[in-house]
């Protein structure tokens, strides 16, 4: 049996005064009780406002996070805390309203105060890299709480990876909603899902990447905490909205500085004088009062959630809240009437501004455009021929059983296109005849207004009809023209096309493993697209010679494109069905049989994103005008009224397209 401890020990015995403040025996008893004292019972917004620390690579405001800068936040953190007994946290909101750094704080608890496995999805394996660099690794720097539990990524062994981080107790693994491998990776008590809009529809084919990271947290039952948070996107095809309406559907409810009545802020309410942001203010909605800008800090704090509506799940809670709430000194009222009178007029500065300003989704027009209107409005070019402001060309190719249909469409700055070409090549893929012919089409040039010669930059093909043939032609032509793709339902306006992901090919009669690649296209984001960009008012004749522009995104259609090709074009709408949930959702629907026109305009478009030119820099469209080069016809110097005009024609050049970015 052993000798208990003395506090009488010898004066031989003891040792120098600790940290404690007693000598020797009574130091060990009482670091040895200190050790066996649980850690306090903090929420994560007690934890943050105690260890979290804001680095000036992450945060606007470096220093000590506090939790009161953003009240609003306080309440959604705090429903983390194993504590509370509510599981999933579904937060839809505006942008840059805190909701990022609270997930920082969400995690810096885990490692700190409640460790476990812990699983963050980000959209891409792409941005869950950078958030690691610019979001993890600043919490754990800045932080000395956590800084102790995560060894540094330059020690041997550390398990501190870019995407991975060990820690006593647990593990963080950050990965992409695009890496089925990622989500599956291991057994989760925490999610951090960011961002869930601008997730996939299906993860490497494998199904719904929420529900993937769900599943691996199923395990730990009532002791899980999943946390969705995103921007919204389009109604009935949002996973925020729908996980939202599902819940209880919370608002931040604030009292007026002069009646008291207690009140979710609305856009509606503000009032300002046209063409002057800086007059804004908000109307009480119960004394009809004006609110100034500067009463918002105590409305704030005095802030409270309140349910208004009755959740499906008890064990889910949802938060809703605008880029109204954001504290002083972030995005004032001014900035949001100043951003609201820039966006009138068009749709896309529309979209954006109901979807990261009042985090609301935005409702798509599915009505298809006329085709008469179209057909009426074609405009006159020779056949084959490329007009002035197209800078390159694409292509898309819908794979029939007895047939294979090409359009070409040429593209300028801010997507501004024009039909160039329509070519039918008769016979199914399983004739060589027919592939003879698409080569043909992809060695193939179009004159150029300005004389140069231009070809097919990249040909997307669809892969949904006989997709080994697809993927055995592709292969053989090289990665560098033509791109198989295969369509999905769903929008993605942040990564519309993804992959590419590696499938299997034939090459001499020999099966050749992720021989080909694939891109996968969420085609009802291009079908929006292009019905957005054929509603757009055309200038006049007037206005054109007066100098004024087509609007960006103008599509423009040649003389010799008929009425079943204009039938074609806009052979679909979309509509809004229920699901057996009883959710809504978004649905593209044909309105004729045929609609190649408008399937081979998405392929077409989903090759402008493939070769980089949503991303490209302005020395990018500099340097493809140049290689265009200038008009061909001038006009003499010292040109008299009436003179013609004469053509000098140069040399035919061939522009060689410089591959993606």
């Amino acid at each position: 049996m052993s000798t208990p401890i003395s506090t009488n020990s010898p004066p031989s015995s003891r040792t120098s005064d600790d940290a404690y403040g007693f000598r020797g025996a009574d130091a060990v008893l009482l670091a040895w009780q200190d050790g066996m004292r649980p850690d306090p019972r903090l929420t994560v917004s007690q934890w943050a406002d105690q260890h979290r620390m804001l680095s000036s690579r992450a945060s606007a405001e470096p220093g000590r996070y506090r939790t009161a800068r953003t009240p609003y936040m306080r309440d959604i953190m705090d429903a983390l805390s194993p504590t509370n007994p509510v599981q999933r946290v579904v937060f839809m909101k505006a942008a840059q309203v805190g909701a990022t750094e609270a997930g920082c704080c969400f995690i810096g608890f885990v490692i700190h105060h409640a460790p476990g496995p812990m699983l963050c999805v980000q959209p891409t394996v792409e941005m869950a890299k950078r958030a690691s660099r610019q979001r993890i690794d600043p919490l754990i720097e800045e932080s000395p709480a956590i800084r102790e539990r995560v060894k540094p990524a330059r020690s041997r062994d550390a398990g501190n990876t870019m995407l991975s981080k060990d820690f006593p107790g647990g593990t963080l693994v950050l990965t992409g909603a695009n890496s089925a491998v990622g989500l599956r990776s291991m057994p989760a008590r925490y999610l951090f899902l960011d961002e869930v809009d601008a997730y996939p529809a299906s993860a490497d084919d494998e199904g719904d990447p929420v529900g993937l990271a769900e599943a691996r947290s199923l395990t730990f039952a009532h002791r899980r905490k999943v946390f969705l948070a995103s921007t919204p996107t389009i109604r009935g095809m949002s996973r925020i909205e729908r996980e939202y309406e599902a819940s209880d559907q919370r608002r931040f409810f604030v009292p007026c500085p002069h009646c008291g009545t207690m009140q979710w802020l609305k856009f509606e309410r503000l009032r300002w004088d046209k063409g002057r942001p800086e007059t804004v203010r908000y109307h009480c909605e119960a004394c009809e009062q004006e609110i100034a800008e500067h009463h918002k800090g105590a409305m704030l704090a005095a802030g409270v959630w309140q349910a208004t509506a009755t959740g499906t799940d008890p064990g889910t809670i949802g938060f809703h809240i605008s880029a109204l709430y954001s504290p002083p000194g972030w995005q004032s009222w001014r900035d949001i009437v100043r951003l609201w009178e820039a966006a009138q007029g068009n749709d896309d500065a529309l979209r954006v501004f109901k979807n990261t300003v009042l985090g609301e989704t935005w409702t798509e027009s599915g009505e298809a455009p006329d085709w008469q209107r179209l057909y009426d409005r074609r405009e006159n070019w020779a056949n084959g021929s490329v007009p002035e402001g197209a800078l390159f060309l694409t292509a898309g190719a819908d794979v029939q059983k007895d047939r294979v249909e090409i359009d070409v469409w040429a593209w300028g700055r801010n997507l501004e296109s024009w039909l160039i070409d329509h070519i039918v090549i008769d016979g199914g893929p399983e004739h060589a005849e027919t592939w003879t012919a698409l080569e043909q089409v992809l060695a193939k040039t179009w004159q150029h207004a300005n004389g140069a010669a231009l070809k097919i930059a990249r040909l997307a093909i669809d892969s949904g009809y006989e997709a080994s043939a697809v993927y055995t032609w592709a292969r053989r032509m090289g990665v560098g023209q033509v791109s198989p793709i295969k369509g999905v339902e769903g929008f993605n306006r942040s990564s519309p096309v993804s992959g590419p992901t590696y499938v299997d090919a034939t090459e001499g009669g020999k099966k050749v493993r992720r021989g080909a690649r694939l891109w996968t296209v969420a085609v009802s984001t291009f079908k929006s697209e292009t019905y957005r960009y054929l509603r757009l008012e055309r200038p006049t004749d007037e206005e054109l010679a007066s100098g004024i522009r087509f609007p960006a995104g103008t599509v423009h259609l040649p003389s010799w494109a008929d009425s079943e090709w204009c039938k074609q074009f806009v052979a679909e709408q979309l509509v809004t069905v229920k699901n057996r949930r009883g959710f809504t959702k978004l649905e593209w629907q044909k309105l004729r049989e045929r609609n190649e026109a408008l399937d081979c305009r998405v392929y077409a478009r989903a090759a402008v994103w493939i070769v980089g030119a949503d991303r490209w820099s302005e020395a990018k469209w500099r340097d493809l005008e140049a290689q265009i080069g200038p008009s061909e016809t001038v006009q003499p110097e010292e040109a008299q009224a009436g003179q013609i005009r004469r053509t000098v024609r140069r040399p035919r050049r061939i522009i060689k397209f410089s591959g993606m970015h």
